[in-house]
């Protein structure tokens, strides 16, 4: 008696496999893209006694990146629709590894300004443009997983990174004449370069037989995602950019995540300068510290996507994350400097943000059609990525008129509750194409 196969076991291997073949790699670039962003805020400690720069100007050189970044945002994502994504990773892996070094040889206000807004430039369309490159792989019932897998990245980056550039500050500085703040950039800047050439020697551009994946595989794979897409014909970049443009869900989407990254990077750039606040002068110590709430923000993120892919309801996990994030900011006020209640705020918020906006990510993408989608999930993202250029300012602006943070803290809060209620509006004006609503199931 012939043995009967369970098409679904088979799925489940065949995801195993892709998942285990080209997500550690893009787990491995973002994280090193995550380190030469947020690095900024350990070398901070050290740099700004060295420069002499105020507050303010170390808000603004935090969050230029971000300028550049938008920029470049929707044409490199449609760029890697036509080029493919190893020629558009190594590009932007090596160009960001390249300048992210080349911080450690900064003097003035300026030189950083110039520095951080190339290093966007040349970083723009790795996030979307991974996003997309998991939409050739993976169905939207197996997307959110995959996505906030890779997403996590971004937390376990601030388990190692801050230790890691601690120890740097500490144990390498004046070693060959540089200081520690210097060597943080240096060492943290040359992953990227290595990694790129690893993306051009082993990626796939998108699922076709051959090396680790047969031609029944391959059809497989398309079968899956040709079963959750409506037909579709080809569009030019005009047609694509207005369709984008002209679609209010799309707005609202970007609207929410220009909140929650502003909160994410305003709370990361100076989460070391307020873990030292709280008494702590070790610098190896403070990144220990802040690696707590990233080691928390990790697990919420993958038990996150993986259960809003059972359910569906992603917009609600994201509205209770908000929540918890925006109790967490009022809490750390509340604590006022006490080391025990302040860490339950700093985990709580940690939490919050290190797995509420890659849900985010994951909405735009069961939504968008596949022929728009190059163009929407970069445009929500760059969009979205101008929070990190406001807000980190801002709140450095609140510290250096207030003299201290607690105007920050509830600026944060109040990012998290509002973008919360932006994304539940989105669900009233998103709807697909065949009149569905997207978000009703996602």
């Amino acid at each position: 008696m012939s043995k009967i196969t369970d098409p679904s076991a088979c799925d489940d291997a065949l995801y195993r496999k892709v998942t285990l073949r080209i997500v550690p790699l893009l787990f491995l670039g973002y994280m090193a893209a995550c380190m030469d962003r947020m690095n900024v805020g350990f070398a901070k400690l050290q740099m700004m006694d060295t420069l002499g720069f105020s507050d303010t100007a170390f808000g603004i050189g935090a969050g230029i990146m971000f300028v550049g970044y938008c920029l470049l945002e929707v044409p490199s994502n449609l760029l890697m629709a036509r080029i493919g994504a190893r020629k558009t990773f190594v590009r932007i892996m090596v160009l960001w590894g390249l300048t992210a070094a080349a911080t450690a040889f900064v003097r003035t206000p300026v030189q950083f300004y110039v520095v951080r807004f190339f290093l966007g430039v040349f970083e723009a369309g790795f996030f979307p443009g991974v996003v997309l490159y998991l939409s050739y792989w993976f169905p939207a019932s197996r997307r959110g997983g995959a996505i906030t897998l890779f997403s996590s990245a971004a937390a376990v980056t601030g388990v190692i990174s801050g230790p890691l550039s601690g120890a740097t500050m500490k144990y390498l500085h004046q070693l060959g004449g540089l200081e520690g703040w210097q060597w943080v950039y240096l060492t943290q800047g040359l992953p990227a370069i290595i990694l790129g050439m690893v993306v051009w020697a082993v990626l796939k551009n998108g699922p076709t037989p051959g090396g680790w994946l047969n031609e029944q595989e391959c059809l497989r794979l398309a079968e899956n995602l040709r079963q959750c897409r409506s037909t579709e014909h080809k569009l030019t970049v005009r047609e694509e950019l207005m369709q984008v443009v002209r679609m209010p869900a799309i707005w609202l989407l970007a609207m929410a995540t220009f909140l929650e990254l502003g909160a994410v990077y305003a709370w990361g750039f100076w989460l070391p300068t307020l873990i030292r606040n709280l008494g702590v002068t070790n610098l190896v110590s403070i990144g220990a510290i802040a690696s707590v709430a990233s080691v928390v923000g990790a697990v919420g993120a993958i038990v996150a996507g993986r259960r809003s892919d059972r359910c569906m309801n992603r917009h609600w996990y994201f509205l209770a994350l908000t929540f918890i994030g925006a109790a967490g900011q009022m809490s750390f006020v509340l604590a006022g400097g006490r080391f025990v209640p302040s860490m339950m705020a700093i985990v709580a918020t940690g939490l919050s943000l290190s797995a509420g906006w890659p849900l985010l990510a994951v909405v735009a993408t069961d939504y968008l059609p596949r022929q728009i989608a190059p163009a929407g999930i970069a445009f929500i993202s760059s969009i979205g990525i101008l929070g990190g250029a406001v807000f980190p300012a801002v709140f450095g602006y609140l510290k250096s008129r207030t003299g201290d943070t607690i105007s920050g803290n509830y600026l944060i809060a109040g990012m998290l509750l509002l973008s919360s209620l932006i994304l539940l509006l989105s669900r009233l004006a998103i709807r697909r194409p065949d009149g569905s609503t997207a978000l009703a199931q996602g």
